[in-house]
């Protein structure tokens, strides 16, 4: 299921039970049962004043500090045990994520860590040595390369939120961006197969597409709300290029989250059936009742709220019982 590379990890004793969505919309927080298993025992969302957040790449994301961690203050009392330890999900926009090739992978950690860094340099919006760069394997090439699934995010933006959720009473030992826990989301929930799936994640101010193959995110697109065209264009196009470019067979099943908080389940299904004659195939809603998230500690908050925070908090579950 850990098939993408977290921002930032800092030591921790196991997995973290509670975590935290900072979106530009609202902030999300969401708790698992301690013994085995993966019931959902709470989930609290709270909305952000419009203007209080703003996801971006290469600039102050969050312009009202109180607003948003008082927000994540209000969540985590609400939570459970009040926890103070959690995982922090943040939006996709306010990082860069590439796929890059190589035709070798070095051996030595800190020659890769460096060849990374300078193939990023290439088209990063900022100054890589002021960011955390991070990568997790994508799939092998025919010719016997590798490619690596990279994401790049100002280290000063990382704080931002991280210091925001402290202010809030959340110490974040682990941050990852919203469609990575989708994604994550959507595996652990038995949505993995042979064929190829399509991940449309529309949140509040960005949308963003993911193929994954085999388990390996083979294409990653962001784009602003306010970007040229609609969203069903830029599927086509995005289905053209896998077509053409990544060998691509057709989707086995293609999956439609709407994190937006003020987007009504309605209009979210009126933006399934769109895309669906552009894919040529059904467009499914994120199901998460296999995860344990239909119990009454949900409070009727919608699946799409809570598929990235409940995806991250599964990778990390998982990877400590693997030994990770």
């Amino acid at each position: 299921m850990a098939v993408l590379t977290r921002l930032r990890r800092l030591f921790t004793a196991g997995a973290p039970t509670a975590s935290v969505e900072i979106a530009a919309d609202r902030v999300t927080g969401l708790t698992l049962g301690r013994e085995p298993g993966r019931d959902v025992t709470a989930v609290v969302t709270e909305a952000l004043p419009d203007g209080s957040l703003t996801p971006t790449a290469n600039a102050t994301n969050i312009a009202d500090r109180t607003a948003v961690g008082e927000a994540v203050s209000r969540v985590l009392k609400q939570l459970p045990g009040t926890p103070s330890r959690v995982a922090l999900v943040v939006p996709d926009s306010a990082a860069k994520v590439s796929l890059m090739t190589f035709e070798q992978i070095p051996a030595r950690a800190a020659d890769l860590d460096q060849l990374v860094r300078w193939q990023a340099r290439k088209t990063a919006p900022f100054r890589v040595e002021d960011a955390q760069v991070v990568y997790s394997p994508g799939l092998p090439t025919e010719d016997g390369g590798r490619e690596l699934v990279v994401s790049l995010m100002r280290r000063d933006i990382v704080e931002e939120y991280e210091a925001v959720c402290a202010s809030g009473g959340g110490h974040a030992g682990v941050v990852d961006l919203a469609s990575f826990s989708v994604v994550n989301a959507v595996l652990a929930g038995g949505g993995a197969h042979e064929d190829d799936w399509l991940l449309v994640h529309v949140a509040h101010g960005y949308s963003t597409i993911a193929i994954v193959r085999r388990g390996r995110l083979i294409l990653f697109r962001n784009r602003p709300a306010e970007g040229d065209g609609s969203l069903a264009d830029l599927v086509h196009q995005t289905t053209m290029y896998y077509e053409d470019r990544l060998q691509g067979a057709g989707f086995g099943r293609v999956f439609l989250a709407v994190s937006a908080a003020n987007t009504a389940p309605e209009d979210a299904a009126i933006l399934r059936r769109s895309l669906e004659p552009r894919l040529g195939t059904a467009v499914e809603a994120i199901d998460l009742g296999v995860l344990g998230a239909n119990g009454p500690g949900t409070g009727g908050v919608r699946p799409d709220l809570m598929a990235a925070p409940l995806g991250l908090l599964l990778r990390e579950r998982l990877e400590t019982e693997r030994g990770a």
